[in-house]
């Protein structure tokens, strides 16, 4: 408690002319309006560039989108789509089972997930075929575990196959 004392008072004891030079920005530091964004896996990243113009992402507290110059910030994502808006018009989408994004000043984005696949991989016809599978065992032809399991597995499975509409 002491050291954050003895901060403050260091803080406020800077002369006020060095205080408004270091707040001040001048032309040429002016932020890109362009986010830097890595989507990584624990094996191998699977996205990464400089000339991101908007990331929508499926946040635990909501949808959100991130663009350049956002509030550093750190999300836990629930299963979905996340939407990469590039530069140059085109989107990416990738489907994640979770994870963490990390807002960082400087237009900084990274978004670490256990797993994340192209949306483009999925079989709208795949995802239909697991969904019965799991609702067979969700509906009580297992052990406790096996039901958890499935009801995990079923939301997981029901938000790619709205995301694939």
């Amino acid at each position: 408690m002491a050291s954050l004392r003895i901060v403050r008072a260091a803080a406020r004891a800077r002369p006020v002319a060095i205080a408004r030079s270091l707040q001040r920005r001048g032309y040429a530091d002016v932020a890109s309006d362009k986010i830097k964004l890595s989507l990584a896996l624990p094996h191998q990243a699977i996205y990464k560039s400089q000339d991101v113009v908007q990331v929508n992402l499926p946040a635990e507290t909501g949808e959100m989108g991130v663009l350049a110059n956002h509030v550093p910030s750190i999300e836990q994502l629930k299963p979905g789509l996340v939407e990469i808006i590039e530069e140059a018009g085109g989107s990416k989408q990738f489907f994640l089972s979770g994870g963490f994004a990390v807002v960082q000043p400087g237009s900084q984005l990274s978004i670490n997930a256990v797993e994340g696949y192209a949306l483009e991989d999925f079989s709208p016809e795949a995802v239909k075929n697991q969904i019965a599978e799991a609702q067979k065992i969700a509906s009580g032809s297992g052990s406790e575990q096996d039901v958890a399991e499935a009801k995990i597995e079923l939301e997981v499975l029901e938000t790619l196959q709205a995301a694939l509409k």
